[in-house]
This record gives structure tokens, C-alpha cells and sequence, in this order.
């Protein structure tokens, strides 16, 4: 599975695409795992995500949190479009980091293996049943991403993204993570449905390795996607269609611009 993936270039864009809106900065352009991207969430549950410690629960107050995966709800929606409930963009760390985790050192470590949640564990793998469970489901956004072809025999870095060239909500999985001394880190991580069978991403992967894609949703099921009860869920996560997807070749290395992306 891609181990980074192209972020949207345009403010716009995530108020054309996802109704919600835009970061202070857009960021970094490839994206990698404990980097700082963010996700997508009704508003009531982004209060979920920057909920406070309780009562108790916080250390003294000389503790610093960390703020590089603090989300940032400056400018939340009062209400969603067309009757649609209000989404909100929450910055947050790729990677996954459990509730359970014991130390900062160890959210590191874990956070880039758990990048992705195959859809098939994600209900029941210990690092995110609880996400699943909780309805922490989000909506990833991102222009494209990246997978390599390795049918000449050796890895050639190949951008995937629609043919007409608007964004992917990609569905994840969310979690607030909070050390002993206060530290905070707000994670996700993207689902992705087996491509052994995809007419385009059954090509990409090393060889003899189980193919998979990220779970692309369709932009008419963003919301229902967000509310649906767990055991519901899952109907969700199904290949994309192959003829709405384009690969290009990066010419050189993957931080390098690849094709398609226009200056």
C-alpha cells in the first residue's frame, strides 16, 4: 500500500469538494506517515477529537502538550449546505496512534505500521477496533496517491488519481491519544479494500503480494458514510471504479512533481 499520498493544492478545493474549510496552510504536498495531514468529521464529532482531559486527568499545569497534531476548528461551519450536517477539517498526525498506547515513544513507532486498516480487520484488529466501534470514522481528503509498478522488475513510483482530476475522500479511522504528561496526539489512518481483482490496481504492488487500494468513497455517500452504526459500516468500503482512475509514471523520485500535477 502507498506509503504517502498527494494532498490538495487549493484552498478551494475543500470547500468545492468537501464543504468544509480550508486549512491556515495547506502544508506538505506528499504526505507521510507522522506527518501532519487532517481529516474530515461532522462538527459534533471534532468535539470529540479536541475534547479537554477530564477532571483529574490532566497533569499540572506545566505540562506542554503537543500541538503539531493539534486540530484547528478556527473556522468551523455553523451549518452544512443543502441541509447536510456541518463537516470539519481536523489537522491530525498520519498514523495511527491507540487510545491504549503506553508512551509518546511508543505512538512513534507504531504510527507509521498503522498508516492503513485493511477493511476486513478494521472492526476487529486490535489497533482499531475501538476507532470502529466508536464511530470514529472520517473522510480523508487528498488529490492522489501513489503506488509502484514493479512489472519491469524493478519499483517505479506511479501516481493514481481521477480521470477528471477532482480530489478522493478516502475513508479512515481517527483517535485521540493523551500520554501521562499531557501530551495529545490526534491521528487517522486510511482504510483500503483488497484490489487483487481491480482492473487498474491489481498491476501495482510487489510481486506475489496481496494488492490493496485505498476505500475511495462516492461523493453522494460522504455523510451517510460519517453517520452509519458500525455494523453498517462496511458497506461502504468497496473498490473504486477503474475506468475513474488514471496512473502516470513519476519521472524521477516520488518527492518529485509528477505528472498531472500542473504548476
Amino acid at each position: 500500500m502507498a506509503t504517502h499520498y498527494e494532498t490538495l493544492r487549493f484552498a478551494d478545493t475543500y470547500r468545492e469538494a468537501f464543504a468544509v474549510e480550508p486549512p491556515a496552510a495547506l502544508g506538505e504536498r506528499l504526505l507521510r506517515p507522522r506527518q501532519a495531514g487532517g481529516f474530515i468529521v461532522p462538527a459534533a464529532r471534532a468535539a470529540a477529537a479536541l475534547a479537554a482531559p477530564e477532571p483529574g486527568d490532566a497533569p499540572e499545569a506545566s505540562a506542554t502538550p503537543d500541538t503539531s497534531a493539534t486540530p484547528d476548528t478556527s473556522a468551523t461551519p455553523e451549518a452544512g449546505a443543502a441541509g447536510r450536517p456541518a463537516r470539519v477539517l481536523v489537522a491530525a498526525q498520519w498514523g495511527l496512534v491507540p487510545h491504549w498506547v503506553k508512551s509518546a515513544s511508543d505512538a512513534r513507532l507504531r504510527a507509521p505500521k498503522l498508516a492503513h486498516a485493511k477493511s476486513d480487520l478494521a472492526s476487529t484488529g486490535t489497533a482499531f477496533r475501538d476507532a470502529w466501534q466508536n464511530g470514529q470514522r472520517c473522510i480523508v481528503p487528498l488529490q492522489a496517491f501513489f503506488e509502484d509498478d514493479w512489472r519491469s522488475g524493478k519499483a517505479v513510483p506511479t501516481r493514481i488519481a481521477r480521470v477528471d482530476g477532482k480530489p478522493l475522500g478516502v475513508a479512515g479511522l481517527w483517535a485521540r491519544w493523551q500520554g501521562a504528561d499531557g501530551e495529545v496526539i490526534v491521528s487517522y489512518c486510511l482504510l483500503t479494500v483488497n484490489a487483487n481483482n481491480h482492473a487498474l490496481l491489481r498491476r501495482y504492488g510487489p510481486p506475489g503480494a496481496e494488492r490493496n487500494m485505498p476505500a475511495i468513497l462516492n461523493e453522494g455517500a460522504y455523510d451517510a458514510w460519517l453517520a452509519a452504526r458500525p455494523e453498517k459500516a462496511k458497506e461502504f468500503l468497496r473498490q473504486y471504479a477503474a475506468q475513474s482512475l488514471l496512473a502516470n509514471p513519476v519521472e524521477k523520485k516520488a518527492d518529485k512533481v509528477p505528472k498531472g500535477w500542473l504548476e
